[in-house]
């Protein structure tokens, strides 16, 4: 009777070990790259995630239960209201997966998400933030979480088997566990170059525009609109002006400086320092001089609207009212549909940052104005990381290029005052704005990130300030190259590192399977068990029953 009651024993043992190799059959992993939301301390407030590791199950934001998950929303889940209660859950991270084609999503979710990101930077949180573009095995993750999550609707009953004989889970865990540290090695760059007035002690006009972009993930943000447009203009119009000042019988009477700054989306300290650097260190400078007024110029490459921002109302009979006075001019005589707008902003000197770049040289007395699209200096639109190229209207950028040429030609030449018609058009013809290398000047800007963080450091975004310089010295005379280094014992600013990690995603069945399939296993052994020691009794009933049956 031994050998039959072992071989039931290894046959029922064979299967059970069969149900537990396949319940954990391994499967591959996944790896990507995902990066990690802002960190940084300027003026001693703090901003963005503080936390980097991540060791943790997806989750969809639409669990009731996020307390030690990683959250996953893609850009159209993404509100602040799920960010929040996110973090008053506790939970371990949160992942946003980025889409890779932005203009596929829809305009009301783009201005959703750049709103809400806006509101998530103004303060710090604990608990670490990534951003992943989107790819095959995360779009399947993210479908099958949400799947999960929508079984909540279902009975108590149901959710709880469902969930332990049939759900697998996603364990996200990091590559690199190192711990984040600060650095205040940051350096701003600032370019100028001059095109020299037709008199020697001639008036200078500056044109300046700040270089550098700003979004949750600074690995992600192309800052096209804000400012690749303003960069592109002011290239633009280096070249144009070049043509002009390059012969001697239509050289105007004015200097024109032209500047790129760097670390405009924080403070504008590369602003700060460029200034200083002229009116308080530099023997002489332009700056030092009659400077008629300084334009800056922040993102134009939308909208049908055009705003002056001033720190104090223009006085009448002062060059930015006779500015004002052109720009108006030129606007109702050849663009009349675009409506151009005067905003004065007092500057609050118990504030410790400012709102544009014309700002910093107002505090320094030097007349100075932004131009913008933008009414209002808190838009969402000044810093996210959907602003890509997909959000440039390229025809509606060129013709605020224009604008601003004619103003500016009419303003030097003094055209009005000489009769010239309303509607004349200095750049025309060989003066003309080329489509082609404003197209060309966006793609090469937002062909890399222009996080401030990143350009001293990467080969590919050192590159592209090199680019710039060389468009520079193509048009410009005196050409310079400013170098601001901070004090490492009191930096403006401190960045932090691991902004880039590399994220491990594994398919697992989730802990209560285990405890599941722990039960079936005992349950199982217990009938083998039983089987076994009553074995004769059993065969007896059973041979009983089957003879009756026969019967």
């Amino acid at each position: 009777m031994l050998p039959r009651e072992l071989s039931v024993a290894a046959v029922l043992l064979l299967c059970v070990q069969s149900l537990h190799g396949s319940a954990f059959h391994p499967v591959s992993s996944h790896e990507f790259t995902a990066y990690r939301m802002q960190q940084y301390n300027l003026v001693q407030q703090k901003y963005g995630c503080r936390g980097a590791i991540l060791g943790a199950e997806a989750r969809s934001a639409d669990e009731p239960v996020l307390t030690r998950r990683c959250v996953i929303m893609k850009v159209m889940d993404f509100t602040t209201g799920k960010y929040l209660e996110a973090q008053r859950q506790n939970a371990a991270a949160i992942l946003i997966l980025l889409p890779t084609n932005i203009s596929a999503v829809p305009y009301d979710s783009i201005q959703s998400f750049m709103v809400s990101e806006s509101e998530v930077l103004l303060k710090e949180i604990l608990i670490p933030v990534y951003v992943a573009p989107e790819d095959e095995k995360l779009l399947i993750m993210y479908e099958e979480v949400k799947q999960a999550a929508a079984t909540r609707t279902l009975s108590i009953f149901v959710r709880v088997l469902r969930s332990m004989v049939t759900a697998t889970a996603f364990q996200m865990s990091l590559s690199n566990t190192a711990a984040i540290k600060s650095s205040t090695d940051t350096t701003f760059t600032t370019l100028e170059g001059v095109l020299p007035g037709a008199e020697e002690d001639a008036p200078t006009i500056v044109i300046t525009a700040h270089y550098d972009s700003y979004g949750l993930a600074p690995w992600l943000s192309y800052g096209a609109d804000s400012n690749g447009s303003g960069v592109t203009i002011l290239l633009e119009l280096v070249r144009l002006f070049q043509k002009l000042f390059s012969s001697p019988g239509t050289k105007p009477p004015f200097n024109l400086m032209f500047s790129l700054t760097g670390g405009g989306k924080y403070n504008f300290l590369g602003t700060k320092r460029w200034i200083e650097d002229n009116l308080d260190h530099a023997e002489s400078s332009l700056l030092h001089d009659n400077v008629a007024f300084v334009l800056c110029l922040d993102t134009l490459a939308n909208s049908d609207e055009l705003y002056m921002h001033v720190s104090r109302p223009p006085k009448p009979d002062t060059p930015i009212q006779s500015f004002l006075e052109q720009l108006e001019e030129v606007v109702s005589s050849r663009f009349p549909w675009v409506k151009v707008g005067l905003v004065h902003k007092k500057i609050n000197l118990v504030e410790s940052s400012v709102a544009w770049e014309h700002e910093r040289y107002s505090l320094r007395r030097i007349p100075s104005f932004t131009l913008s699209r933008l009414e209002d200096p808190k838009s969402e639109l000044r810093g996210s990381m959907l602003d890509t190229m997909s959000q440039v209207d390229f025809r509606k950028m060129k013709r605020n290029g224009v604008i601003v040429a004619e103003t500016l030609a009419r303003y030097m030449y003094n055209l009005s005052d000489k009769g010239s018609p309303k509607d004349m058009q200095v750049f025309k013809g060989q003066l003309d704005f080329h489509d082609s290398r404003m197209s060309s000047l966006m793609s090469s800007l937002t062909s890399v990130p222009r996080a401030t963080q990143l350009l001293d450091k990467e080969p590919a975004h050192i590159l592209l300030v090199n680019s710039l310089e060389h468009e520079f010295k193509r048009y410009l005379q005196q050409v310079h190259r400013h170098t601001f280094r901070q004090d490492k014992k009191d930096p403006d600013i401190t960045f932090f590192d691991q902004m880039n990690q590399q994220i491990v995603m594994y398919r697992v069945k989730p802990a209560a399977f285990d405890l599941f399939l722990g039960g079936c296993i005992a349950a199982y052994l217990a009938i083998v068990y039983y089987t076994i020691q009553n074995f004769d009794y059993l065969y007896i009933k059973l041979k009983a029953a089957a003879k009756y049956k026969h019967e």
